[in-house]
């Protein structure tokens, strides 16, 4: 198979997986949900036969038709794809395998519309990954948002579905009104709208014009939830668990992070943006939002909710690394989208688990439950401390690379907000784990066992991740050294 017929195959796999998934259902639970997994597994064999091309150096292109002059529906292989693909493809696996325990240990209802709907946000994701311009990236940018609002609304209740619809019109509401316009204004300044390294706006465009077009697409990804659209991802939190992983580290935030990323280095360039001082609001936003963020989930009690806005601040985190616009600090973005990804995951796991087994969702329900769940709570453990940036976790490895990229551009609010932020993180994770690990459960509390064994197994898979990525991240740096080190 070409490489060009593999990008294309990364995107059909998961959407002709969505249909098997609906025939497989007719042959009862088991067979549904062998077809999730073997469809998740041949998505991430298709998509991971690709890096060591992309290592290598090589890039393909395909366009499947054009639209206007310019303007193509194109994909397109280079490394911030590559890596965006492989992650959301080989997370799908585990996520799946979790989310069996998940679905049948808390008898969720409609199932089978759960499956397809995972299915059809991970062919969406797979678009964006590889999309070769604006164009065809807003295009599965608004499949991702329409397939996941089912996943948010599941339950099906009325707060639930009250919820979800915030979900949707604020990501809706933000990419049409604000990230639409951007992209025509681009095409009209540009004559195209395709990602070119080093940027296609120098010389189109300049002064304050520069930092309106950047704030129409900063607040236009809604998905990067800066501030002050923000408020969809805490709304979703009334999804399923699985759905709450697949939003916070698989495929919607990340969407909206990476999405950012490519503008920055693709559509306006690192250089171009250096120069521009009209640009430069974006790092006390960024910065806004981290410390903000992290101040909510100090005081917050659910502990999914606590995890929402920790993800909101952490996704700034990649946000500020592009806008410090030096090496180190790009090459952070990258490896904090595939550390934070693991964290998050890991704690939205165990999150679930609780759930499932204890039925708890209030972060004072949770004294002495390491004693009960020790595999669950030693996972949450190690995700937290990666959120924090203690070693040996990858979340260090990231901070490091973003801290370093600050102290190489001297910018002192990068630099004080990582610090602050850092002691906030410990702040709200470090009484949990003392909660869950030295304090007594409450003398009327029924004893409990772990989850159901697949959902454990999820969350020790992830948590590895977590510690193994602080040791074997050189891939990551590598693949966006080749973007950031470009003469």
């Amino acid at each position: 198979m070409t490489p060009e017929l593999t990008l294309i195959t990364a995107i059909l796999l998961p959407l002709t997986g969505a249909a098997a998934i609906a025939v497989a259902s007719r042959f009862g639970d088991n067979i549904r949900e062998a077809t999730t997994l073997v469809i998740a597994a041949a998505l991430a064999i298709n998509v991971w036969q690709l890096i060591p091309l992309v290592m290598a150096g090589d890039r393909y292109d395909i366009i499947l038709t054009e639209i206007l002059p310019g303007l193509h529906l194109a994909l397109h292989l280079e490394p911030l794809g590559m890596m965006f693909a492989a992650l959301a493809s080989g997370l799908w696996i585990v996520n799946s395998i979790y989310s069996i325990g998940y679905m049948r240990g808390n008898n969720e209802s409609h199932q089978t519309r759960f499956y397809i709907c995972f299915a059809l946000s991970i062919a969406a994701t797979m678009g964006i990954a590889f999309s070769a311009n604006l164009f065809t990236l807003f295009l599965f940018y608004e499949a991702l948002t329409l397939s996941t609002y089912p996943l948010v609304s599941h339950k099906g209740d009325v707060d639930t579905v009250r919820s979800a619809r915030v979900y949707l019109g604020i990501l809706l509401s933000t990419s049409i009104g604000l990230l639409l316009p951007a992209i025509i204004w681009t095409y009209f300044l540009a004559g195209h709208v395709d990602f070119v390294l080093g940027g296609i706006l120098e010389g189109v465009v300049d002064g304050p014009q520069v930092g309106l077009l950047l704030a129409l697409f900063v607040f236009g990804i809604g998905k990067a939830a800066v501030m002050p659209v923000h408020r969809w991802l805490p709304a979703a939190m009334v999804a399923p668990t699985p759905v709450s992983a697949l939003l916070h580290a698989v495929a919607v935030v990340k969407a909206g992070v990476f999405t950012l990323t490519k503008v920055i280095t693709y559509i306006f360039g690192i250089d171009f943006l250096f120069g521009e001082a009209s640009s430069g609001w974006l790092m006390y936003v960024t910065s806004f939002t981290i410390l903000t963020a992290s101040i909510v989930a100090l005081r917050q009690q659910n502990l999914k909710r606590m995890l929402a806005y920790s993800t909101i601040s952490q996704l700034s985190y990649v946000v500020m690394a592009a806008a410090i616009l030096k090496p180190l600090a790009e090459v952070g973005a990258t490896v904090h989208m595939v550390s934070h990804a693991f964290g998050k995951i890991t704690l939205f796991f165990a999150a679930g688990a609780i759930y499932v087994a204890a039925h708890k969702t209030e972060i004072p329900q949770l004294k002495g439950i390491g004693r009960q769940m020790p595999w669950t709570m030693a996972a949450f453990t190690i995700g937290a401390l990666s959120m924090i940036g203690v070693p040996p976790t990858g979340g260090f490895v990231s901070k490091w690379y973003i801290l370093a990229g600050a102290f190489q551009a001297g910018n002192l609010i990068a630099i004080v907000t990582i610090i602050v932020s850092t002691a906030l993180n410990a702040a709200y994770f470090l009484p949990i784990i003392y909660m869950a690990w030295f304090m007594e459960p409450e003398s009327s509390e029924k004893a409990h066992g772990e989850a159901p064994v697949t959902m454990v197994i999820a969350l020790t898979f992830t948590a590895a991740l977590v510690l193994l990525f602080f040791l074997f991240n050189a891939p990551v740096v590598e693949l966006e050294r080749q973007i950031v080190e470009q003469p």
